[in-house]
C-alpha cells in the first residue's frame, strides 16, 4: 500500500458527528494519538470533552496550531448536495495542515493501491490490486473498491458498496450504501449513485442513478 510518509506525531480531529466517532473509533483501534477536537457546536456548549479528548475549541484552533507537528483528521462526513468537508479540507491544506491517510486494523488494502492524502478507508473494507483513491476520499464500512479502479478526490464509497474492476469515479461523487457498479464503467464528477442501485451503465457528471433508471439534474454546491 503506497501512502504518504513521515505521518505526524498528534492528530486533531476536525467536526464531532457520526462520521467522526467512526474515525475516533480507528484512530484508537489503529494506536494513533487524537489531542483533542475542534468543533463550533462543542464550543458553543461550553464541553470540555469529547469521547475522552480535549475540547479545542471551533475553527479558529487551526490558526493556533503548529501544522509541522499536528496532522488532522477530517471528521465531517459527505453529505449529498454539500462541499463543506471538502472546503473544510482544502482550507487546511491552504495553511499547511496534512491528513494522514488512515486505514482500520481490520480492512485489506492490497500493497500495490494508492492512497492519497486524506484517504480514510473504514472497518472492514478491501481495496484491491492497483487500485487509486483520491484526496480526501471516504471508503466506508465493509466496502470493496476491485482490482484497478480509480477513485478520484472528494469521494464517498459508503458503506456495503461494491465497485467491480476497473471502474472510473470522478471528482466528489456519491455512491450510496449497498450499491453495486459492474466493472469497466464511468461515475461523472458529483454524480450519485442512490443506495442499492444496481449501475449497469456510465453515469454523467451530476447524474443521479435511483434502482436502475438514470435522471440527471445539478446538484447544488452549497
Amino acid at each position: 500500500m503506497n501512502t504518504k510518509p513521515t505521518e505526524p506525531q498528534s492528530l486533531v480531529m476536525l467536526g464531532a458527528g457520526g462520521h467522526a466517532k467512526v474515525l475516533l473509533s480507528l484512530a484508537i483501534s489503529s494506536g494513533l494519538q487524537v489531542q483533542g477536537v475542534c468543533d463550533p457546536e462543542l464550543k458553543r456548549s461550553g464541553a470540555s470533552t469529547w469521547r475522552g479528548i480535549k475540547v479545542l475549541g471551533g475553527d479558529e484552533v487551526l490558526e493556533l496550531l503548529d501544522c509541522t507537528d499536528v496532522g488532522l483528521i477530517n471528521g465531517i462526513g459527505q453529505v449529498v448536495g454539500s462541499s463543506l468537508r471538502q472546503s473544510i479540507y482544502e482550507r487546511a491544506v491552504g495553511m499547511g495542515f496534512r491528513f494522514p491517510v488512515l486505514v482500520h486494523p481490520s480492512a485489506s488494502v492490497d500493497a500495490s493501491a494508492q492512497l492519497a492524502e486524506g484517504v480514510q478507508v473504514m472497518a472492514g473494507a478491501v481495496i484491491q490490486a492497483d487500485a487509486s483513491l483520491g484526496v480526501n476520499t471516504i471508503v466506508n464500512t465493509s466496502a470493496s473498491v476491485d482490482h484497478d479502479c480509480s477513485v478520484a478526490a472528494h469521494v464517498h464509497i459508503a458503506p456495503g458498496v461494491t465497485l467491480c474492476g476497473s471502474v472510473q469515479v470522478a471528482t466528489g461523487a456519491f455512491i450510496g450504501a449497498g450499491a453495486t457498479v459492474i466493472q469497466g464503467l464511468v461515475i461523472g464528477e458529483h454524480a450519485v449513485v442512490g443506495a442499492g442501485a444496481v449501475m449497469v451503465r456510465d453515469l454523467p457528471a451530476r447524474g443521479i442513478l435511483l434502482g436502475q433508471t438514470a435522471r440527471c439534474r445539478t446538484l447544488s454546491d452549497e
